[in-house]
């Protein structure tokens, strides 16, 4: 299921400012399952009474894409990406990597770390940052918590659907994708 507006993308994959550096995805695209992708809207317009909004920077990533980043990232830093001898979570299109954005500036809303960060600032149990930054960081988390998704400990930015171990480990490019929506 392709996810559109109303939510604001930031495919970070499908440019170079992410941790490789370089550009993983052709077009900047997000897809999910259906069941996810309905409760990332939700999710969004629950959000909304607060005046922000949900701003996507990956969902679906095609298995080859998760072998590169496995190589590209240092072994002391595994914990942050998925090992491909099983596949992730983003494979399946059951998770998300999100932040807020404001509805009034359409601005992202910087967290206690920045997104893609391997460092102990992006582990969930973060106390440093400040107290508005913290915040968000935990209305982010209750809006997608409420919409049947769980945390991921080391980064406040992924979330994994409820039932994301029923889908298989899919290695479509975007292409693919859109052709058969």
């Amino acid at each position: 299921f392709q996810l559109d507006p109303p939510l604001k993308l930031d495919i970070r994959y499908a440019t170079d400012d992410n941790f490789v550096g370089a550009v993983l995805y052709q077009t900047p695209k997000a897809f999910a399952q259906r069941p996810a992708a309905e409760q990332i809207v939700n999710a969004h317009k629950w959000l909304n009474q607060f005046g922000y909004g949900l701003i996507i920077f990956d969902i679906y990533r095609p298995w080859h894409v998760t072998k590169m980043l496995w190589e590209a990232t240092p072994e002391h830093q595994h914990h942050f990406v998925a090992d491909p001898k099983v596949g992730s979570i983003h494979n399946r299109g059951g998770a998300i990597d999100c932040g807020l954005y404001d509805l009034a500036t359409g601005k992202e809303v910087y967290m206690v770390a920045g997104f893609d960060e391997m460092t102990a600032r992006s582990y969930r149990d973060y106390a440093g940052g400040t107290s508005l930054e913290r915040w968000h960081a935990r209305l982010l988390r209750t809006a997608m918590q409420m919409h049947k998704f769980e945390i991921y400990e080391y980064e406040w930015w992924h979330f994994n659907f409820d039932d994301q171990l029923e889908y298989p480990v899919m290695n479509e490019s975007f292409e693919q994708l859109s052709l058969a929506n």
